[in-house]
Order: C-alpha cells, then structure tokens, then sequence
C-alpha cells in the first residue's frame, strides 16, 4: 500500500532528525583531489546508511546532512548539468 502525503512527510521529518542526531565527531572529512589544506573547499563524509555531511573548509562547525535518496538525487543532477553556471 503507497504512502499517503502525511505520512511521506513524517517519514521524511523522522529520517531527517535521526540523520541530524548522529554522532559524527569522528567521520573522515574528504575534498576533491589536488586541493591543499588552506584552500576554499567543499569537503564531504560518508555517512552511515548511505547518508552524507557536507561542509565548507572556511566555516567547518556548520555542517549539511543528506539522505541516501537526497545525496542520490544531488549527484545525478550534477552529473546531468542541472547546476551548470554559465559564465
């Protein structure tokens, strides 16, 4: 039987602080390769259940967590062209 709206939206607010409630103290923190230790970078850590952290080498202590199915969907968009900057 499919989810109603509500309860897709509780599901979702569930997963979401349970995601915000772990413990990630001790995750390994990775960048993009060739980029030094001083310099401006996004930095991610993989996270249990398939999730991801997200944070900026400049402002460290804020940290943005996703979902599997949200960091899957921000990869294949990347990879698609969705967040292409014209320049």
């Amino acid at each position: 039987m499919a989810e109603t709206e509500a309860e897709t939206k509780a599901r979702k607010e569930r997963e979401r602080d349970e995601l915000y409630a772990l413990d990630i103290s001790g995750v390994e923190w990775l960048c993009a390769p060739g980029t030094e230790q001083h310099e401006e970078r996004v930095e991610i850590a993989y996270l249990p259940g398939g999730a991801v952290a997200m944070r900026s080498s400049l402002d460290p202590s804020t940290v943005l967590r996703y979902t599997e199915a949200e960091w899957r969907a921000f990869v294949l968009g990347a990879r698609d062209g969705e967040f292409d900057v014209e320049v």
